[in-house]
């Protein structure tokens, strides 16, 4: 039974969920410093983003199975449904329970919040199915990274503020912008790492569409973006100047970029903490700027 659990465990992806995390405590974070909070709401959009997310990586696992993606030269963590640890009919239904389960406890957030979050709901569960199945997946079209950072950014954030204050300023966007782009750096990573896997599967990311050299030039473009954010934020009097401890993540991230730089395209296993790395700025960024927002009303 540990087992099986054990399993599943790791079919979930434990260590992606930080992308899923981010986001909402950023978006709690605004609401705590702008006397919006709410806890009820805060703590199932946290658990909805986190069931959507697992959904997703289980729907991916056994989507990439079937495409025929997840070969024996993978250099990524292992995918269970190809390791042959789990059943590609028991990984859909997993799937659907998991969305199922994350619909269930959204209908607080959208008997609160009505139709903005009614259509945020479901279309991130769309974008979820969509971002490896079908025809016409995203991660094989090559337009996966303009969908992340959407969902993972703005939305995420905009969202988890909405359905405590029922209402989003402008600026709420655009502060979830930050932790899109970071989220973007993630999947550029794990796309430069399998570049050339991808293309023998017909994987058309942006990576093998245009290279490493313009993966490595974006995600440094991202990591200057997302820095300037909470720093135009704070200029325009939008936030209060403690967001700026979010830029601490800054010099982790151009640390990471150099690691980056400095693997080989054929020791693509070398990039595994790579991902890992910039997961945890992701989440130094989010949390920093969220308690910066949380602080604002105490420091100043």
């Amino acid at each position: 039974m540990a087992g099986t659990l054990a399993i599943w465990v790791e079919a979930a992806r434990p260590k992606t969920l930080w992308a899923a995390v981010s986001p909402v405590l950023l978006g709690i974070g605004i609401a705590v410093g702008n006397g919006w909070f709410h806890a009820p709401s805060a703590f199932l959009a946290l658990a909805g983003a986190l069931l959507i997310q697992v959904a997703t990586n289980f729907h991916n696992d056994v989507a990439d199975y079937e495409k025929g993606a997840d070969r024996d030269d993978r250099l990524g963590p292992r995918r269970l449904v190809a390791e042959g640890l789990i059943s590609a009919r028991a990984m859909r239904i997993a799937t659907f329970v998991t969305f199922a389960i994350a619909v269930l406890s959204g209908v607080y957030l959208m008997m609160r919040g009505g139709l903005p979050i009614v259509v945020i709901g479901f279309a991130s569960i769309l974008f979820g199915l969509a971002y490896t199945g079908g025809r016409y997946s995203l991660a094989y079209l090559g337009i996966a990274d303009l969908f992340v950072f959407v969902f993972f950014g703005p939305v995420a954030v905009a969202g988890t503020v909405f359905v405590q204050q029922l209402a989003w300023p402008a600026w709420v966007w655009w502060a979830g912008a930050a932790p899109g782009l970071l989220c973007v750096n993630i999947l550029l990573v794990n796309n430069i790492r399998d570049r050339a896997q991808d293309a023998e599967s017909g994987k058309r990311t942006l990576i093998v569409r245009f290279g490493r050299r313009f993966g490595l030039a974006f995600y440094a473009l991202n990591i200057v973006a997302a820095g300037l954010i909470p720093l135009a934020l704070w200029w325009q009097a939008e936030a209060p100047a403690t967001v700026l401890l979010s830029l601490i993540a800054v010099p982790l991230a151009i640390q990471t970029l150099r690691a980056i730089s400095g693997i080989p395209e054929s020791d693509g296993r070398r990039m595994n903490p790579q991902l890992g790395a910039t997961a945890r700025i992701l989440l130094v960024h989010s949390v920093l700027f969220g308690l910066g927002w949380a602080l604002g009303p105490w420091v100043g």
